[in-house]
């Protein structure tokens, strides 16, 4: 009985882990996202200046890293994760 306690309930580490994990893989892909619009508006549009690459990677990160602060900030908040009245399926995990 106190196995399958302690084996329902999620560790701090665990779950500091996911949120730095969704972190890095969010930042990863705002950057990605942000530079390769920098790139194609400043071969486009713009006579292949280089602010357009660096604006749209900063955008991307800055981004980024609004969302993993708002992340670490409120703990309680459960990301994609729908949890269906009566089911005993922890939204944590």
């Amino acid at each position: 009985m106190a196995e399958k306690e302690a084996s329902s309930h999620v560790r701090s580490e665990d779950q500091l882990s996911q949120k730095f994990d969704r972190c890095l893989s969010d930042a990863t892909i705002k950057f990605v996202a942000g530079l390769s619009t920098g790139i194609v508006f400043s071969v486009l549009f713009l006579k292949r200046r280089p602010w357009p690459v660096a604006f749209g990677a900063g955008l991307g990160l800055g981004m980024a890293y609004s969302n993993c602060q708002h992340d670490f900030m409120n703990p309680n908040y459960f990301h994609g994760r729908i949890v269906k009245k009566g089911s005993k399926e922890d939204p944590t995990k």
